[in-house]
């Protein structure tokens, strides 16, 4: 039996909503709990209202930034001791924020690497957004942990970007088939499993039943790395 943690979490999610849904899942299904007491306190403000990132990246679009911004401090002004956001593309623009944030941020990116590191040592695929392929926040993480990461080409990282927004519009069959098939790509050049550098792209891999041990999905690593912070190293994770 385990105590409550003391610290409160709070989550901005929304980007998209069916991601937040199965990072919320995650955390009860790795969470050292027997009984509902046990589990940690979540606050969450999900806010699928937020600009969309990448287009924010790649064709500048309506910024991202205030709009995260509000919704972090709004989460440290209802109490949160640490904050979590479960997109990967938004971490480009809360890296800019960053020092200015009241309480402490568990940074997606640094959480899905440092997994990826211990499950591939050898190195792994970055399967993310366009916009996150582009604003280079994996590959300079990856760098810094002497961490090989390899990058698709510019014809699969279409694909991918087409499964991704098919995930945001809730045809997962569809995504499963065009994430398929440019893994198919991908490990034709090297296998290697992959670093779900988007959180849309465990909902696809996992429709398409494609074996868990070739992904790393940053939804999982982004779950663990909270669950440490408020458990401690103690939980069997």
């Amino acid at each position: 039996m385990s105590n409550p943690p003391e610290k409160i979490l709070g989550v901005l999610g929304g980007m998209g909503p069916a991601a937040t849904a199965e990072f919320l899942r995650l955390l009860v299904a790795y969470a050292p709990a027997e009984r509902d007491q046990e589990h940690p306190k979540v606050f969450v403000l999900s806010n699928p209202g937020v600009p969309d990132r990448t287009a924010a990246i790649l064709d500048g679009g309506e910024q991202p930034t205030p709009w995260l911004k509000k919704g972090l401090f709004t989460l440290a002004d209802w109490g949160a001791d640490l904050l979590a956001v479960p997109c990967n593309t938004a971490d480009f623009f809360i890296d800019h924020i960053g020092e200015k944030l009241p309480v402490p941020l568990v940074h997606i990116v640094d959480a899905t690497l440092t997994e990826a590191k211990k499950r591939s040592p050898e190195g792994s695929w970055l399967v993310g957004t366009s916009g996150t392929r582009k604003s280079g926040i994996y590959q300079s993480g990856a760098e810094k942990l002497g961490y090989p990461l390899y990058v698709p080409s510019a014809e699969v990282q279409v694909v991918i970007q087409t499964a991704i927004t098919l995930v945001k519009a809730n045809r997962i069959d569809e995504a499963e088939g065009q994430l398929r098939f440019a893994l198919g790509h991908l490990r034709n050049r090297r296998d290697l499993p992959i670093v779900a550098a988007c959180t849309e792209v465990p909902l696809a891999y996992i429709a398409g039943a494609l074996p868990p041990e070739k992904m790393t999905s940053s939804l999982e690593a982004l779950a663990l790395s909270c669950l440490r912070e408020l458990y401690g190293p103690k939980p069997p994770l």
